[in-house]
């Protein structure tokens, strides 16, 4: 009896280890998937700032 304990304790053991292997693949996977989308997005200083025209009071991308 005791080497089947040994040997299910084992087998135990792999497929936790396998679990625990492809849950963090596939949390490093989506938090990949977030940096990049965040390396896409505009820098604030890449994006005018807009100004109000005084004559047509819109608003609109500062100059210069």
């Amino acid at each position: 009896m005791p080497p089947l304990i040994a040997v299910a304790a084992a087998v135990g053991g792999i497929a936790v280890a396998r679990w625990a292997y492809k849950t963090a693949r596939r949390i490093n996977q989506e938090l990949e998937e977030v940096r990049e989308a965040m390396l896409a997005e505009p820098r604030p200083a890449d994006i005018p700032t807009l100004r109000r025209d005084p004559v047509t009071g819109a608003y609109r991308p500062a100059k210069g």
